[in-house]
């Protein structure tokens, strides 16, 4: 999974400079909790938080949908 922000990038394979994505009306809970999805032309998936734009998680659309398939599970829910 890659982390990426404005400033630096943190990742096992090099992630483009820049990336054009797709990005879907952002999804938000209470407050101003917001997260959105996006696929770059490649077909890579990426989550972001409205809150800062230039940064995100990508990797591919079935490591994505196995981590939030996690969460929903209750995988996570040990953070909350």
């Amino acid at each position: 999974m890659n982390v990426t922000t404005t400033a630096r990038t943190t990742s096992r394979t090099t992630a483009p400079a820049t990336v054009d994505i797709d990005w879907s009306e952002a999804f938000c809970s209470e407050g101003a909790n917001c997260f959105r999805f996006g696929l770059d032309d490649s077909g890579r998936a990426y989550i972001g938080s409205t809150l800062s734009p230039g940064e995100y998680v990508s990797d591919s659309v079935e490591a994505l949908r196995a981590l939030i398939s996690a969460v929903k599970a209750g995988a996570a829910d040990h953070l909350l």
